[in-house]
């Protein structure tokens, strides 16, 4: 089986490389791309889209199609890490308890204390103490790192930014928890569940765009038609448009991120991590 599939992706990549011949050379001038499609986006970019960064307005509108797709594949990677990393059966298993006011170990076998208990705290297998300085300053840093992570999403028009960037931004800030604190910690702020909704919402979101878009009489994904409920012309409701779904982008990128790492940092078990 092994010699088979090497057999298939030698062969494979052969005929991708073969077929690389037909392409125009690297960063050639006069290439179809560089002669008809690049000059089009820069020169009306502004003038049919209202969004300076022209980046944007290609990944969310003239290619708002190819991005929704790549929306879908993160999405379902996501999926993919935890249907193939999730582990759901439940069995005794060791717990572990420190005694805060003297920092003596419990080891607990198929039993426990109660979460909520004010003198014992959950710790992990291999715990090391805390550090208050980290701890602080991690919690002190969280909302400023959330805070620009939606300035970027929002101000991603004007400036480099999106949804992509902001949602690695948000994820980071609670994976950022995970890691200062402790893995129960960053999901009791963003549970399971709640994640797993997020995901599936912000492609729901681009699409929905794109739905109600056709609902209103334009093409799918043509943003211009959102005009006669943004009470605005064409123009700027393209560029309403394209801030929804860069929302909906940075919403399904965060929560890919915080589903992924949970998951491989705590072996599919969503208890202990790193």
């Amino acid at each position: 089986m092994k010699t088979a599939g090497l057999i298939i992706v030698i062969l494979a990549g052969a005929i991708l490389l073969y077929a690389t011949q037909d392409f125009p050379p690297w960063g050639a001038p006069d290439s179809p791309a560089s002669t008809h499609v690049s000059p089009r986006y820069l020169q009306k970019s502004m003038e049919e889209t209202a969004v300076p960064n022209v980046v944007t307005s290609v990944l969310a509108d003239y290619r708002g199609f190819d991005t929704m797709f790549e929306t879908s594949v993160i999405f379902c990677a996501g999926i993919g890490c935890f249907a193939l990393l999730r582990i759901f059966r439940k069995k005794p298993e060791d717990r572990y308890y420190r005694h805060i006011a003297t920092e003596i170990t419990l080891h607990i076998k198929g039993g426990r204390i109660p979460e909520k208990s004010s003198e014992f705290e959950r710790i992990d297998a291999l715990w090391t103490p805390y550090d208050l300085i980290i701890k602080t300053v991690c919690r002190i840093l969280v909302p400023f790192i959330q805070l620009f992570a939606l300035y970027v999403i929002a101000h991603g028009h004007h400036s480099p930014g999106g949804g992509f960037q902001g949602g690695v931004i948000l994820g980071a800030s609670m994976i950022l928890i995970a890691i200062s604190y402790n893995m129960r910690t960053a999901i009791a702020r963003i549970s399971e569940k709640t994640d797993n909704l997020l995901m599936a919402t912000g492609v729901f979101i681009y699409a929905g765009i794109g739905t109600l878009c056709l609902i209103l009489g334009a093409n799918f994904l043509d943003y211009s038609g959102l005009s006669t409920i943004l009470f605005s012309g064409p123009i700027m409701a393209r560029s309403h448009g394209i801030f929804g779904v860069e929302i909906g982008v940075g919403i399904t990128v965060m929560a890919v991120m915080i589903s992924i790492y949970n998951n491989l940092a705590s072996e599919g078990k969503q208890d202990e991590g790193l």
